[in-house]
């Protein structure tokens, strides 16, 4: 027995080779390919089920995404030790494989579907997702799938001025457009991705640039299919329709829905009227209708409301909520909302509105992400919530979904652009937008609301950011391009095309388009039309809050960074962190030492109390420190003999302070003078070139009284009391002195 096998290739414009391979895994699935680039390969399958769902009205499509830590011979952190539930990270991989790949089925297709793609060996300068849709339609490719592929997915990005498609990752650190770019050989159907302020132009030549390159990946599916691609399954026929009734639906309702959907009416108010329509015509089919003729009425009232939406905006340019095509809905703002967040917005646009809150923390605040390849930390986040009350509806209240995930993903790529670099940000920061209300672009509110509380909050963000979706409506050569779109045009629509940016480019972008064909002068239109819109929110913003505030909010957490050699880092943190634990504690205050490159400590002190960071900063510098001759310390005393005092003027350096240099006044005895665990200023005055003791004096702080020598040799010390002193401890002077 052996393998039948196919494949084919292709080269990147680099030369790099992809290797597309089916007939050796995972055969009973409806369709399975091995994608390899470099030691990369992905196995990709789709299987649809055979019977129709009962219960569908929609395409009943499921992408998963996974990275197998095997892939790069690691074993799973946590408890469990084997891949668990989705990360965010492969989440979004997801979403990106199915918001290109669902409009590409058949009409009426209600059959369970799904994709499953997997990470079976990674390559660390090959990114899995650029390779994960091309994966995904070429296993439905060669299936018996109905799908109106292929297309394929690639990531191009702008290094150094040159663009480059699918790039190792080692050169992403010198990219300022970074865009996924699904797309079939004809058209473009998806675009997703973050860039440094660039230009409308410049999005528009990275996008046909990555389309180009795509076309040959989808010719080499064509070609897989062509050696063993299956003969595919008859195309659901549409249901049966009834002339009679669409008919009877058009006379009866025509003129009253044209009549609500120019009435300008808000969201809920028009909901409430077109039921009303629903529910008058269902009254007219009798007493006990027939299930499936009320059905039809339903989706023939649907159809009509589409039609006449569209049909008003494209022949009158006029809205559901009566705004032209360029205007923007009405725009409320706040910060400083809430008290004890360490910023806070509240953004509202139109019926849409969210109420965003910014939380510095510290370093050990940071986000770690257990990945195949690795470990990655991340010192932003943001988290974006859709509560079913945004909508007026009643939901079970889970966890995130994948469209709250994508959207707080958008927003999170858009506002990093303008942070500070991580050398100037000491902080973890957490951003989170609540949406209360919600009708269209409320990942858009998230951006605006996002940006201002971050300056609300004192993080010196370069410019502020605010984002806006733009909408289509196409029928023939009739085109007209919407900004600012609510829920009903993004659903009655043929694309959702959200930007992002500040006043001098764009930030991040996110296109979803379901129809075929959308030309280069109508996209670089929507890009030019949605900057027009993105300024004028940004004018009112800034009307709000122009810049970041100076300062942080008094209860917001301070942060002292400073440098200590390597070699004290061990006497910071003490046995088993004894030390570092007693200072946190004493000061309350959370500190973070990480060695360098450079053979330094880097200290992070963090503390909402001046006072507190002051007193950790000097404990820290008095371990690291070395004595100086000349400094002056404040000193603990620690224990008190006849002669003196021994003090410890720095943690873990002790010295004596000499009875005969605490004052310039004579003192007989120590009774009285000093306490244990008192504080007293000393100076360094020297230190014992034979034992290495240390030198210390009082009095040479203290103003000198008239009529006292200088010291004999000039360092604030008697030496010769201290020598006789010395003497008598050891058993008096010399012999030859003795009388």
């Amino acid at each position: 027995m052996s393998w039948q096998t196919y494949s084919t290739s292709f080269k990147l414009p680099d030369g790099r080779e992809v290797t597309l391979e089916t007939g050796k895994l995972a055969r009973q699935a409806d369709g399975s390919v091995l994608v390899r680039m470099g030691n990369t390969v992905l196995l990709a399958t789709v299987v649809s089920a055979k019977e129709k769902s009962p219960t569908a009205d929609f395409f009943p499509l499921s992408v998963e995404y996974q990275e197998k830590f095997a892939s790069a011979g690691r074993i799973p952190g946590g408890f469990l030790k084997r891949e668990n539930k989705l990360s965010d990270y492969e989440i979004l991989i997801c979403r990106l494989i199915d918001r290109a790949l669902r409009p590409l089925f058949p009409d009426y297709y209600y059959y369970e579907t799904q994709v499953v793609v997997w990470l079976i060996s990674g390559d660390k300068e090959v990114m899995p997702d650029c390779l994960a849709g091309l994966a995904a339609s070429a296993a439905i490719t060669i299936s018996d799938i109905p799908f109106g592929g292929p297309l394929s997915e690639v990531r191009i990005a702008r290094i150094n001025g040159e663009f480059v498609i699918n790039p190792p990752v080692s050169a992403m650190a010198n990219a300022d457009i970074d865009l996924m770019v699904g797309a079939t050989e004809q058209n473009i159907v998806m675009v997703e991705g973050a860039a440094k302020e660039c230009s409308e132009d410049d999005l528009v030549e990275a996008i046909q640039m990555a389309h180009n390159a795509i076309k040959l990946q989808c010719q080499a599916q064509l070609q897989l299919a062509q050696q063993c691609g299956k003969a595919k399954r008859q195309l659901p026929e549409p249901p049966a329709g009834d002339p009679t009734l669409k008919a009877a639906v058009q006379e009866f309702a025509e003129a009253r829905i044209k009549e609500i959907v120019k009435a300008g009416m808000g969201k809920q108010e028009r909901k409430e009227q077109f039921k009303v329509v629903e529910t008058d015509f269902l009254a007219t089919l009798g007493d006990e209708p027939d299930p499936d003729k009320v059905e039809l009425a339903e989706e023939y009232l649907e159809e009509l409301h589409r039609d006449i939406v569209r049909n008003v905006i494209l022949d009158e340019g006029l809205r559901l909520d009566g705004r032209k095509t360029t205007d923007i809905r009405p725009l409320l703002m706040e910060v400083d909302f809430l008290p004890t967040p360490h910023g806070s917005a509240l953004f509202c646009r139109g019926e849409t509105q969210s109420i965003t809150t910014v939380t510095l923390g510290t370093k050990q605040d940071e986000q770690m992400l257990d990945k195949s390849i690795g470990l990655e930390y991340s010192r932003f986040l943001l988290h974006y919530n859709f509560p079913p009350f945004s909508t007026g509806e009643v939901k079970p209240m889970r966890g995130p979904g994948r469209r709250e995930i994508g959207h707080g993903n958008l927003a999170m790529r858009s506002l990093k652009q303008v942070l500070p670099p991580d050398e100037e940000n000491l902080y973890t920061i957490r951003v989170v937008s609540d949406i209360l209300e919600s009708n269209g672009s409320s990942s858009m509110a998230t951006v605006c609301a996002g940006s201002l509380a971050l300056m609300d909050a004192g993080v010196q963000v370069r410019q502020a950011v605010s984002g806006i979706a733009m909408g289509l409506i196409s029928e023939g050569n009739r085109v007209a391009v919407l900004s600012d779109i609510l829920g009903d045009e993004d659903h009655l629509g043929d694309m959702d095309f959200k930007v992002t940016g500040t006043e001098n480019g764009v930030c991040g972008v996110q296109m979803d388009i379901k129809i075929d064909g959308l030309s280069a002068d109508v996209l670089r239109q929507a890009l030019y039309q949605a900057r027009e819109g993105r300024l004028h929110i940004l004018h009112q913003m800034n009307a709000v809050i122009s810049a970041p505030r100076p300062d942080l909010k008094p209860h917001a957490p301070r942060i002292v960074k400073l440098y200590i050699d390597k070699e004290f880092i061990g006497a910071v943190i003490g046995p088993g962190g004894k030390v570092i634990q007693e200072m946190q504690r004493e000061t309350k205050t959370t500190i973070n030492i990480e060695e360098k490159e450079n053979g330094k400590g880097e200290v992070l002190i963090y503390g909402a109390d001046k006072a507190a960071l002051d007193a950790a900063v000097m404990r820290i510098r008095a371990i690291a420190s070395t004595p100086e001759v000349g400094e002056v310390y404040n000193a603990k005393v620690k224990s008190i003999m006849p002669y003196g005092a021994f003090v410890e003027f720095m943690p873990g350096k002790e010295g004596l302070l000499h009875i005969s240099e605490i004052s310039y006044s004579r003192l007989e005895n120590m009774e009285g003078v000093l306490k244990e665990g008192e504080m007293i200023m000393v100076k360094l005055v020297g230190v014992d070139d034979r034992t290495g003791k240390f030198k210390l004096s009082h009095k040479v702080l203290l103003p000198k009284p008239d009529g006292i020598a200088d010291d004999t040799d000039g360092s604030g010390t008697d030496n010769r009391n201290q020598n006789r002193d010395r003497d008598r401890r050891q058993g008096g002077p010399p012999r030859h002195n003795r009388r």
